[in-house]
């Protein structure tokens, strides 16, 4: 009995050495994401806490809507993250400048910030301050199941105007195929399609002007015009019944599965609708093409002109010096290039984009690569409360229960009181 009293002893101590050891935790939190992607981030953190036996990393991740909704209440609290993922753009702006984030410029140096791309570093710059550091860039592109584009009789390589991708779905239609797969109950998948006609309608020029408060800013005519590009499409019934009901995990999961011919996405999608479909292993890849958003006709906007986002992380306030040592080791070189050789993602660390392996990820670079205006997913980058309003606006125009006239003025109203 002494010999059993004196081992408890001996293992409640050591219990107490190991848990005094780790002195430090470091708290991530991530919009839900693939599982390729959340395998390279446990290793990341066993690796790192190898090296470092005194903290503790502890990833988690909340559903995409979770997480926007969670995130502003937990940033005003003790209970924020350390590390938080962030779509940059007007959102992360604000978050700055309610004193949210934290300037990690002196902490990495000039010479980490040369590692990534500069568009990279640019989103993780605020008023001339680093606070996070860039993961992946991405393009929202039109994930086509050719199988279902056979049996319709359409060739998705002739389709390079709105008015071709109009056909298409028409042909789509008569043939028994649901033409577009899409998440309408979290909206933001609708303002793809909104967002990328006023990207090719207004082009570069346009949306510098309507920021600026230029004229009648976003009420103006090419994004009025963007409004009736989307009406053109919306008045073909072309989404599934019961798109308002759907989630965007929902969708990606139905489309993995071979519901639709379409699902504009971003490369996101790519593991994410094998990851959610009933196989767990989606469209094979032979029977799966890529669309880049077409033209269209008299628009301002530059055919190779992108529209997506420049994701990665954020430190918050008050994190600890380890949070931007652990953010400096994962984030870098090494894993992101595991990331891109598992088609988890396209990397903005310069060494990682050669470990690029999926042509899909690949022809997504090189379109990265020749656009010369990259406009960033405008719920963010118009700000959470503007952003919000384009998100509404999209939503109600897929419904057909506002005009684009009166969409375009919401969205100007809110840019107006922002």
């Amino acid at each position: 009995m002494r010999y059993y009293a004196t081992s408890m002893l001996a293992l409640a101590l050591a219990l107490g050495a190991t848990t005094a050891s780790a002195q430090t935790t470091i708290e991530v939190l991530r919009a839900e994401t693939t599982n390729v992607e959340k395998a390279i981030n446990e290793q990341a953190a066993k690796d790192f806490e190898a090296l470092h036996p005194d903290v503790d990393v502890k990833f988690e991740y909340l559903a995409n809507e979770a997480y926007k909704q969670k995130l502003p209440t937990l940033l005003q609290s003790d209970a924020r993250p350390d590390i938080y993922y962030s779509w940059g753009g007007g959102v992360l702006r604000d978050q700055a400048k309610a004193g949210f984030v934290e300037d990690i410029t002196s902490q990495v140096g000039d010479e980490w910030a040369k590692t990534y791309s500069p568009a990279g570093i640019k989103a993780f710059t605020v008023d001339g301050k680093i606070v996070g550091a860039p993961m992946n860039a991405t393009e929202v592109v039109f994930w086509t199941n050719l199988a279902l584009a056979k049996k319709a009789g359409i060739d998705i390589s002739k389709i390079k105007t709105w008015d071709d991708f109009l056909a298409a779905v028409k042909k789509a239609k008569d043939a028994g195929v649901t033409p577009i797969m899409v998440g309408g109950k979290d909206k933001w998948p609708l303002h793809f399609f909104y967002g990328y006609l006023a990207v090719r309608e207004a082009g570069e020029e346009g949306f510098k002007a309507a920021m600026a408060g230029d004229g009648k800013g976003f009420a103006a005519e090419p994004f009025v015009k963007a409004g009736e590009d989307f009406k053109k499409l919306v008045d073909l019934h072309p989404f599934q019944p019961g798109f308002m009901d759907t989630t965007y995990e929902q969708a990606s999961g139905r489309f993995g599965d071979g519901e639709a011919l379409f699902h504009l996405m971003a490369d996101f999608d790519y593991q994410g609708a094998k990851d959610r479909s009933q196989s767990g292993k989606g469209i094979p890849d032979d029977q799966m093409a890529i669309l880049r958003f077409p033209a269209v006709t008299g628009g301002k906007g530059d055919p190779k002109d992108t529209f997506g986002g420049v994701n990665g992380w954020v430190v918050s306030k008050g994190a600890p010096k380890e949070a931007v040592d652990f953010l400096a080791f994962w984030n870098g070189p090494k894993y992101q290039s595991e990331a891109a050789a598992q088609g988890a993602y396209i990397p903005t660390a310069l060494a990682a984009t050669s470990a690029i392996k999926n042509p899909f990820f690949r022809q997504m670079a090189q379109d990265l690569a020749q656009s010369h205006y990259h406009q960033v997913f405008l719920d963010q980058d118009l700000g959470a409360d503007v952003g919000a309003t384009f998100n509404d606006a999209s939503a109600d125009l897929a419904q057909g229960v506002i005009t684009p006239e009166q969409a375009a003025k919401e969205i100007q109203d809110a840019w107006s009181f922002h």
